[in-house]
């Protein structure tokens, strides 16, 4: 199996076998003519507040009617996304260029968080250092956000994706191969690495806090829906910073919501905190008026091509808009 992105090629497959699929008329799109749209996320600290979102009503105060999905797997997510089954969902910068160079049209318009440690790479007794990893069995959920985050941290040691033997698994199965002993490495995000970590004496030798800025995560739209229906994707952004304000004045209460939705205990999504760098309204205007976000981009897109997990540099135009942020302000 080879180390390019599977993600982009299966998302290139699927959209031109849409395509392809004509003789009929073409099914509506979820963000044309109905009310309800489906926004997608699944297991990470800085997308949880979505649930918050919808038990408190929140989305409704804002005048948008959501069918909040949850995915089992982020990788599903993405596909889903990418090939017209719902209308938004959150997912990290370098796999929407990944979605993108697979000829998925799809639009920034809020920056949820950065991850500054809760994306790692987790290794067996013995292993130390990201170089020790070289003749090792590391696993990864293939061509996402851990996987780059191992590309990243092997070239940063000398090495190079080919010094180590690769294991493409979804991540909790990576997670669970790694606490059974069958690989010496895994990249996980939390809250699998909770389930890595009990592997006894294993320990982190990368995260995503020795890479600032590398993994920033994202609510992600569909081009369609920001055409067709802005108002809807404003009210999605302006549901975001009025969930934030709750969680801040009801944190006891959030915190439990949040960590029901992690499947985890109370104590441990407390441990995720300074793991994920939630962004503000404040955070989110600087990040898109001061083309920080369009710099990482660049960079990201780069790399995606320099390290075969993309054909070629997926184009930018269109990736990120940031009025909605803007409307957020006002």
């Amino acid at each position: 199996m080879t180390r390019r992105l599977l993600i982009a090629a299966l998302l290139a497959a699927l959209l031109a076998l849409c395509a392809a699929c004509g003789g009929g008329p073409a099914a509506p799109s979820p963000s044309g003519g109905g009310k309800a749209v489906t926004l997608g996320f699944s297991a990470w600290p800085g997308w949880f507040p979505w649930q918050v979102a919808q038990e408190k009503g929140l989305f409704a105060k804002n005048g948008v009617q959501v069918e909040l999905k949850y995915f089992d797997s982020y990788t599903d997510s993405l596909t889903a996304l990418a090939t017209g089954n719902i209308d938004a969902n959150s997912q990290t910068l370098n796999d929407t260029l990944a979605s993108v160079s697979g000829g998925a049209k799809q639009t920034v318009v809020l920056v949820n968080d950065n991850s500054t440690g809760n994306d790692q790479i987790i290794a067996r007794p013995g292993i130390t250092s990201v170089a020790q990893l070289k003749g090792k069995t590391v696993a990864a959920e293939q061509g996402t956000v851990d996987h780059y985050l191992l590309l990243l941290a092997l070239r940063k040691a000398g090495l190079t994706p080919a010094d180590i033997t690769f294991k493409p698994l979804p991540t909790d199965a990576a997670a669970a191969a790694f606490k059974a002993g069958q690989v010496d490495a895994v990249g996980v995000f939390a809250p699998f690495t909770t389930t890595a970590l009990e592997l006894p004496g294993s320990t982190a030798i990368a995260t995503s806090k020795d890479f600032p800025g590398a993994i920033p995560d994202h609510l992600v739209v569909s081009r369609e829906l920001v055409s067709s229906r802005p108002e809807v994707v404003q009210g999605l952004v302006k549901t975001w910073f009025d969930t934030l304000a709750w969680i801040g004045a009801n944190k006891a209460e959030a915190r439990t919501i949040m960590a029901k939705r992690a499947g985890v205990s109370e104590q441990d999504y407390a441990d995720y905190d300074a793991g994920t760098t939630i962004f503000s309204l404040a955070d989110n205007l600087q990040a898109f008026s001061s083309g920080s976000l369009e710099k990482q981009a660049k960079e990201i897109a780069a790399f995606l091509a320099e390290s075969g997990l993309a054909d070629a540099e997926p184009p930018l135009d269109g990736l990120l808009d940031g009025r909605f942020v803007q409307g957020a302000s006002s």
